[in-house]
């Protein structure tokens, strides 16, 4: 093979041992080159230096914050090297999205090496923090709400001893935190609109840990974004959000092939490009599955095709 590979990685999550043992499964004798991720760089300039040296296909191997470093590095670079994914995290939710083996690193590797790439959009958000305003790439999803504060209450041993069900674990104090919010939403062109609720999700994959599926219609490569507004409280109007969610918009809609999502006073479905959004006090935020802290204002657009990956 003469493609110039180079792996980034995440040395908190394995060892090179391992990782070189699992590519030699998938390809014996692979010319490498190895650059480490460190709690200063978390990828974007591992990345930087494997572009440098030339790398066509750049294998990032290690958690969600992993994959998006080295993605947001490639995607601001515009450049032409392609991704394969070794997902070695909790959530590994673009490697969910993508139907990347999960917890088999020699099959991961093999895909990388030996599957055709595909386009993927990359999302950019603007967002205003107590130091200042950021500007970071989401390949997944991004948002405020239930979501955020799962990310913030679970609690970090607990996790890697039970991995993605440590989430579940948070859902109560979640809920507790995630109350009925007023902001003001602009999408594209249109003018902006007054909205409540207590989860804003805006996102370019749609499944998350479990396979559950929160926005059906998300497309990684349909250069778009889809979001989703959650405003359910209580018992009654949470258990139609749950049906809403898991039958109308998701087996139902296998079962009878119906093309529309199902919106209800608690449960929206959009699409925009571009998406401002202002809140009138500061909420927790993530990105792909990482609290970044809380804002009050942040803008999202999309880059198309900004991305080739295995």
């Amino acid at each position: 093979m003469s493609t110039q590979i180079a792996v980034v990685w995440n040395p908190s999550k394995t060892d090179r041992e391992a990782l070189e043992a699992g590519l030699d499964a998938a390809l014996e004798g692979a010319e490498v080159t190895w650059w480490e991720t460190t709690e200063e760089d978390p990828g974007q300039g591992a990345a930087e230096q494997a572009l440098a040296s030339g790398a066509e296909l750049v294998l990032v191997a290690g958690g969600d914050g992993t994959v998006r470093a080295v993605a947001e590095h490639l995607a601001d670079a515009d450049s032409t090297a392609e991704l394969g994914i070794i997902p070695l995290g909790t959530g590994n939710l673009l490697a969910r999205n993508l139907d990347v083996p999960l917890g088999d690193v020699p099959a991961a590797f093999a895909r990388a090496l030996a599957s055709d790439s595909r386009a993927l959009d990359v999302g950019w958000v603007e967002v205003e923090l107590e130091d200042g305003v950021e500007r970071h790439a989401f390949v997944v999803m991004i948002g405020f709400g239930i979501d955020a504060h799962m990310i913030e209450e679970t609690d970090d041993d607990l996790k890697d001893k039970a991995g993605w069900l440590a989430y579940v674990e948070s859902l109560g104090r979640a809920l507790s935190a995630s109350e009925i919010v007023p902001f003001h939403i602009t999408t594209d062109d249109e003018d902006g609109h007054d909205e409540e609720g207590h989860t804003l999700l805006i996102a370019n994959c749609g499944t998350l840990q479990g396979g559950i599926t929160l926005l059906p219609d998300a497309d990684p490569a349909d250069g778009e974004l889809d979001y989703l507004v959650l405003s359910a409280e209580g018992f009654a109007e949470w258990a139609g959000t749950l049906k809403t969610m898991m039958w109308d918009n998701g087996l139902k809609r296998l079962i009878t092939n119906k093309d529309d999502v199902t919106n209800t006073d608690a449960v929206t479905h959009a699409r925009a490009k571009t998406i401002a959004v202002t809140l009138p006090e500061p909420r927790a935020f993530e990105i792909d599955g990482e609290g970044i802290g809380q804002t009050k204002s942040f803008t999202v657009t999309i880059q198309p095709s900004a991305l080739r990956v295995r």
